[in-house]
């Protein structure tokens, strides 16, 4: 597939259903797609620096042939006022049309790398920030449960204390009753 920067650009990701951000799948296919259409540029590129290094040194050891096809010269803006025989003037136009895309392949590559780490990065903080949202929710939900805990046992001592109280005075009733028929026979 020929990536194009307008695909890197206009690429849109699903929304992930039970968390935020993206699909994690999904960015992680369109990212191997980048680096097998970057390894494919570069490819291609170390081809033609091959070929411009073949095309130099056989024009260095003999005459280049003429070749096989000629195309109009209309054609091609890049050769008006070019001699169409001189073969160091089209070797010359070649390193440079080749130069220039090779500049243009990194420039690219340069600016998808960037935009997949500022994407990578934004990604990250997105994530960063959403668990700490969520950490400082369970504080809080922690620091509430605990405080109902904290009141739950105060309750329970006081109750303890309370009902305590309320059957020794029951139990002392009792003895003062048990005393007084004892007493009273």
């Amino acid at each position: 597939m020929a990536l194009t920067p307008e695909d890197v650009v206009n690429k849109r990701f699903q929304q992930t259903k039970f968390r935020e951000g993206y699909d994690q799948d999904e960015v992680d296919d369109f990212l191997d797609e980048i680096v097998v259409e970057l390894r494919r540029l570069s490819q291609e590129n170390e081809e033609l620096r091959q070929r411009a290094i073949a095309a130099e040194a056989r024009a260095g050891s003999k005459p280049v042939a003429a070749p096989a096809k000629s195309f109009p010269v209309a054609d091609f803006p890049e050769l008006a006022g070019v001699d169409s025989t001189s073969s160091n003037n089209l070797l010359q136009l070649a390193r440079r049309l080749h130069e220039e895309h090779v500049r243009e392949g990194i420039e690219k590559r340069d600016a998808l790398v960037a935009e997949g780490q500022a994407t990578a990065a934004r990604i990250i903080a997105e994530a960063e920030s959403s668990a700490r949202s969520k950490v400082n929710k369970f504080d809080q939900e922690r620091a509430m449960l605990e405080n109902s805990i904290n009141e739950l046992r105060t309750f329970e001592r006081e109750y303890r204390s309370r009902l305590r109280g309320y059957i020794e005075g029951q139990l002392k009733d009792l003895d003062g009753m048990t005393a007084e028929s004892v007493s009273s026979r």
